[in-house]
């Protein structure tokens, strides 16, 4: 049955309220060869039949393909429980909670998202979460230019190439100069780097584990930065902190990071949330939303948005941030899937993650046919090198329901023999070994030809 939710009547009266005549009238600023003649549009079907058709046509996307991209993004399984309890209306419906006298439990499930991140990176106070890991990280930047009033912010160059366009698009209208430094093995290049930090400089940007997969202890980038007056800036991976030396311990003012893999899906590339956290120093600098505890009168503790008024966050340029909503849903999808795994399960994520890469980099250099070019340690990503270029892998492997991972030359004009591999506690050791087996194959009958 055809369904039309307005009656002539209904159109009348709001064609009226336009100033339009008709229909036609109301669509007369669109050229006419710039108008669909026909939308070609099939009879209805039932309810069963489109859910039906849509399950073909998503199934088309992923079923039967093995995944080992990463660089950012990272497939891990989700508990049940995060969407059961995301899904609630309670959560599922509720805005930025600027009114605590009704919006207790979003502002508790924040309260323990920011004391979660804490706990994870080892510093003092959280944001309730920005919109992605990129933003989180050009926000960093901006904070680390008002904090310090300096112009200069030095970025190692292994921080993902996505972040920094990110961060070059955040201060392109503002008073700074970014200066980016090529990596050197793999690894952020010290002695560049030192040479470089100066009294102008405001920060100095690194990433952990970096984009090759690269795990760094930062510590000394971080002396010579304070040293000089200047904020060290993290972006790190969260799930590799179950394992990892914490961003806190290596001295790091501010750290960021995308959350997504912390109980959020890979969604074709969002909604995301980025975190944010820093030294109790900068605390009142943190933009976006800042849940605290407060008393009542009789002792009761509840939970509001605290340091900043609300007019913080509508103040256009004289804000901290134009951060106007968070990822709200998002953070707390976040604390759901911790609280899901708790500190041993974190751990265990963790080891699963890195032992899963460590034989992957086996098998794959077991073939002969392709090299492990990064032989730093490295954390559930690393790089592979081919004789050829990269994307030719790439797109064969492709051919065999094999999403081989991401070619480096797209992003680095001197590794376009080189692919970025990434597996997850979801990548099983068969899938693994079929990677493996179809690098070989291709690999060794197109040295043939």
């Amino acid at each position: 049955m055809n369904y039309a939710p307005h009656t002539s009547e209904d159109l009348s009266e709001m064609l009226k309220t336009v100033g339009a005549a008709s229909v036609e009238d109301l669509f007369s600023d669109i050229k006419p060869e710039f108008r669909a003649k026909s939308f070609k549009l099939q009879n209805g079907i039932s309810e069963f039949e489109v859910f039906e058709y849509l399950k073909k046509l998503s199934g088309k996307n992923s079923d039967g393909f093995i995944n080992f991209i990463g660089g950012g993004f990272y497939n891990h399984y989700i508990p049940a429980a995060v969407d059961a309890l995301s899904g609630r209306a309670e959560f599922y419906t509720a805005y930025t909670p600027y009114q605590p006298e009704c919006a207790q439990g979003t502002l508790q499930a924040l309260y323990e998202y920011q004391t979660a991140i804490c706990r994870i990176t080892g510093m003092d106070a959280a944001n309730a979460s920005v919109y992605d890991g990129g933003t989180a990280l050009a926000e960093a930047v901006i904070m680390a230019l008002r904090i310090t009033r300096r112009g200069k912010v030095i970025i190692d160059a292994g921080v993902n190439p996505g972040y920094r366009e990110i961060i070059k698009t955040y201060t392109a209208n503002i008073s700074c100069k970014l200066l980016e430094v090529d990596p050197a093995d793999y690894r952020a290049d010290r002695k560049k780097i030192f040479q470089m930090i100066d009294e102008e400089t405001a920060a100095v940007v690194f990433q952990n584990p970096n984009f090759f997969g690269t795990v760094d202890d930062y510590t000394d980038i971080v002396s010579e930065a304070r040293s000089k007056g200047a904020l060290a800036v993290s972006s790190v991976y969260p799930v590799s902190l179950g394992l990892l030396k914490t961003t806190a311990s290596m001295g790091a003012d501010i750290a960021t990071g995308e959350g997504q893999s912390l109980g959020n899906p890979l969604n074709f590339g969002g909604p995301y949330l980025g975190f944010m956290a820093v030294t109790e120093k900068y605390m009142r600098n943190l933009p976006g939303r800042i849940v605290g505890t407060a008393y009542d009168k009789n002792g009761n503790r509840g939970f509001v948005l605290t340091l900043q008024a609300r007019e913080q966050h509508i103040r256009r340029q004289k804000a901290a941030s134009n951060i106007c909503s968070n990822q709200n849903l998002c953070a707390i999808r976040a604390i759901i899937y911790l609280a899901c795994l708790g500190k041993k399960g974190f751990e265990e994520l963790a080891r699963k993650n890195h032992s899963k890469a460590m034989f992957a980099e086996k098998l794959i250099s077991g073939t002969g046919k392709a090299e492990i070019s990064n032989k730093n340690v490295i954390f559930n990503e690393f790089a592979v090198r081919f004789g050829m270029p990269a994307e030719k892998v790439y797109k064969a492997l492709l051919k065999k329901g094999i999403f081989a991972g991401i070619p480096l030359g797209r992003f680095y004009k001197n590794m376009k023999n080189e692919m970025l591999v990434c597996v997850t506690e979801k990548t099983k050791k068969e899938e693994i070994s079929a990677f493996a087996d179809s690098l070989n194959d291709y690999l060794s009958r197109a040295g043939k030809e």
